[in-house]
């Protein structure tokens, strides 16, 4: 797996640099700004680009733009953002191009190893990993007249927890019943949220995406 990683904290870009070569990964570029990140991208095809929201030169949202930049030269990138806070309106271009290979982490999670690693594997290998506290704060938040209202409550348990990134298997383990139910209620969300079987799209990652693309547009 070739990491390049962009953040301008010096103590936490070369932190993570170190914990990822400890775990045998191979970390082919830090960058500390938007512009030296899109060249190390192209100069070195990484497979992962680990990216922070908020980069010179203004903090606000070059880190967004910058891995927007990077995944559509490079569609097949994967892509794991690093925030310091939930910032909801993060993942609205991201999210455009595909919930797939794709993660939004807190910091704080950085210092958790283990699952900061199964969230960076979970996004290399194709899936998405959604930090648990960004998704606690969008379910928090309502609005009326939309499909996902039609969900019962254990239903949206199950798709937050899809929205993790969490397999089938996880989730009837985080919420103590049996994968079949879990398989059920996949089944019934697919159906209210109108998500026909089709070849052309991932119903889960349809799921997932429709989930938090409504959460973030409320005011």
């Amino acid at each position: 797996m070739r990491i390049v990683i962009a953040e301008d904290d010096p103590l936490l870009r070369e932190g993570l640099a170190l914990l990822l070569r400890a775990e045998s990964l191979d970390v082919v570029a830090t960058t500390e700004n938007p512009d030296s990140f899109l060249e190390a991208v192209d100069t070195h095809a990484p497979d992962v680009a680990i990216v922070d929201v908020r980069m010179p030169p203004t903090h606000t949202d070059e880190g967004i733009k910058a891995a927007v930049e990077a995944r559509h030269r490079r569609p097949d990138l994967a892509v794991l953002v690093l925030s310091a806070y939930v910032e909801q309106a993060f993942a609205t271009d991201l999210l455009a191009g595909g919930a797939v290979r794709l993660g939004y982490l807190l910091k704080e999670r950085v210092g958790r190893v283990e699952q900061f690693l199964d969230a960076l594997h979970r996004v290399a290998g194709g899936g998405t990993a959604i930090d648990p506290e960004v998704v606690a704060q969008l379910l928090t938040r309502t609005r009326p007249d939309t499909a996902l209202e039609r969900l019962t409550a254990r239903e949206r348990d199950v798709l937050a927890l899809m929205a993790e990134g969490l397999g089938n298997t996880a989730i009837a383990e985080r919420l103590f019943v049996t994968e079949g139910a879990v398989h059920k209620h996949i089944r019934s969300i697919f159906a209210k949220l109108d998500l026909a079987p089709t070849d052309r799209a991932d119903r889960r990652v349809t799921a997932v995406l429709r989930y938090l693309e409504n959460t973030q547009r409320r005011p």
